[in-house]
């Protein structure tokens, strides 16, 4: 983990109408990730967790404010443009692995690379195997998800998010469905990725546990960021909003 500042949010708000009401999950929020740094973001359902990894990972964009990633505003992108960006430098890793259930271990992580038209098929057969052994599944390239247990389908998640080499990782619950043995695993591979690999890591999670094995937990409520000690009180009203 480097001091230069990864991940930049300013006054960064999201908002959207249901039905005749409008929501706010996530309000004037201001946020410093410091490159290479494995970030855990807990708080309770509905308090803007996913909102904010969704606008990280250029899946959706803020109302107001701006979010800035390795000097770069992602506001200020195209769809077109915030595309590209995204396939280049971020990797997303879901709860429920959306593998293709189809194709072999070999074939889910080869998906990102296909959308980069310069790469022979050597170099991507040179990257998945690197991607594969790094998540220690070199003998399971021919596998399907089917005759996969849960922990090896997240690795080949996690293989297909960084086999592109991205400089950002988002974990939306990555360990959630996993038994602890698993869950410890998958932990164990993303502090790798980031304290041996650089990576900058953004990851959501309910449980404490694995929130411990990132550099700095934050909490969310009502979406602001708030002390711990004040989880479950009002943020506002507690002046705890940093």
């Amino acid at each position: 983990m480097t001091n230069e500042v990864f991940i930049q949010c300013r006054g960064l708000s999201k908002t959207y109408k249901k039905g005749e009401t409008t929501v706010t999950p996530l309000e004037a929020l201001d946020l410093d990730v410091p490159r290479g740094e494995f970030l855990a973001l807990m708080g309770p359902s509905g308090s803007g967790k996913t909102t904010l990894l969704n606008l990280i990972a250029g899946i959706d964009s803020p109302t107001t404010g701006s979010l800035t990633i390795g000097g770069r505003e992602l506001g200020k992108m195209s769809r077109g443009k915030l595309t590209e960006w995204r396939s280049r430098h971020c990797g997303y890793i879901f709860q429920l692995y959306h593998l293709v259930p189809i194709l072999t271990a070999y074939e889910n992580i080869e998906l990102p690379l296909l959308l980069e038209k310069e790469l022979s098929r050597k170099d991507r057969k040179e990257k998945i195997e690197a991607a594969l052994d790094l998540v220690g599944l070199s003998g399971r390239a021919d596998h399907r998800p089917s005759e996969l247990s849960g922990g090896q389908e997240q690795r080949v998640a996690i293989a297909r998010a960084i086999v592109a080499d991205p400089e950002l990782l988002v974990a939306d619950e990555p360990t959630g469905d996993l038994d602890r043995e698993s869950a410890k695993q998958i932990l164990d591979l993303l502090q790798r990725l980031s304290g041996e690999m650089g990576k900058t890591i953004v990851m959501v999670t309910h449980d404490s546990k694995a929130a411990d094995a990132a550099h700095r937990t934050l909490h969310l409520e009502k979406g602001q960021l708030v002390d711990s000690g004040l989880i479950g009180m009002d943020a506002s009203s507690a002046g705890g909003e940093i």
